[in-house]
């Protein structure tokens, strides 16, 4: 089904992304050691992702990132590479036996994570080498922070010796997920390796129309063409916000309802994203707000964005202080030059409180 809210897993369920999974499949077939899958949120790296290693001939095992907090320990991630094997123990279990520092116990594989049988992410990418396959990092940019260099580390060996390992890491922050693999500085354990990039891009407006018709027609919903080109057209072509707006108007038939909807879900990860801030500063917080709704209302230039920050603090600042938070907007594939990349995301941020 096409408005299905979660990641999809069949080709069939899958609409179009026909080059992006046959170019994922591609790679691993030839045994490119790091795929990158990018694209901003909810425009369907995990499904295409999912598709590709459901069709690929190869073993696999994918790792949510997502479930890491910022300033993650050793325990975290070793429970998180625990339960993804835990998953493909029926697959993996062969390989999986003997290794020390690995114990399976029924059906949970556990990892040693410290003490006298400590397992490094080398010596376990080095054993998992004993066959072809593929680990699968879902929105890898998580991976930052204290541990990013050991994991860089192991990856980095992995390339370089353990042939039978292909590595595909998706990010919808995409600059961060860049600045995590930093294979053009040479203090990163990553120089000078090269990955092979799948981008993926919004629909257009004729792709969002149909793929709009066909869900509601598996759904045997009749729906205006006045309909469907204003959801296509408000939606900008991000498949996530499609299905969601297919979702909201089966159920109630009301645009508005649908618009309010997206923008709510907005505005939560907006909110989200400043409590992070505030961790830091109060002030910080209140500058990245105020900054997201200076954009969100049409200043569209460096000039412009700083006038209306020292409008709305009253005082000078500093070009530094604008600079970090413009930077950083962008590497969270939030904005790009001085636009936001979702547009739903540009509407939430409008109501933002002065």
């Amino acid at each position: 089904m096409l408005f299905d809210e979660r990641p999809k897993a069949r080709r069939e369920d899958l609409f179009d992304r026909v080059k992006e999974v046959s170019d994922v499949i591609d790679a691993i077939d030839k045994g490119r050691p790091i795929i990158v899958l990018s694209g901003i949120r909810r425009i369907g790296k995990t499904s295409v992702l999912l598709v590709a290693l459901n069709e690929v001939n190869v073993d696999s095992v994918l790792i949510d990132c997502r479930a890491l907090k910022e300033n993650y320990g050793r325990r975290e991630l070793y429970a998180l590479f625990s339960t993804a094997f835990s998953s493909k123990l029926d697959k993996l279990r062969d390989v999986l036996k003997g290794i020390r520092g690995v114990s399976i116990m029924g059906n949970y594989v556990e990892l040693k994570w410290s003490g006298r049988d400590y397992l490094s992410l080398t010596e376990l990418f080095d054993k998992l080498n004993r066959r072809r396959l593929v680990i699968a990092l879902d929105e890898a940019q998580r991976l930052r922070g204290p541990l990013a260099n050991e994991i860089k580390d192991a990856i980095a060996h992995a390339y370089d010796y353990d042939r039978n390992l292909t590595f595909i890491l998706t990010g919808s922050e995409v600059g961060l997920l860049h600045e995590l693999l930093n294979v053009d500085d040479e203090e990163s354990p990553l120089y000078g390796r090269y990955y092979h990039e799948v981008a993926l891009g919004r629909f257009s407006v004729d792709e969002s129309e149909e793929f709009l018709r066909r869900g509601f027609s598996e759904l045997s919903i009749s729906v205006s063409d006045d309909v469907i080109t204003s959801i296509a057209e408000y939606f900008d072509g991000i498949p996530g916000w499609l299905t969601l707006a297919g979702n909201v108007y089966a159920g109630t038939r009301d645009l508005s309802q649908v618009r309010e909807t997206a923008i709510k879900i907005a505005m939560s990860e907006i909110e989200n994203l400043i409590r992070v801030k505030e961790r830091t500063s109060p002030i910080v917080a209140r500058r990245y707000e105020t900054v997201l709704r200076c954009i969100a209302n049409g200043s569209n230039s460096w000039g412009r964005v700083l006038r209306c920050l020292e409008d709305e603090e009253g005082s000078t600042i500093s070009s530094s202080v604008l600079h970090n938070i413009i930077t950083n907007l962008e590497k969270l594939s939030i904005i790009k030059d001085y636009e936001f990349l979702d547009p739903i995301y540009r509407e939430a941020s409008k109501r933002l409180k002065g």
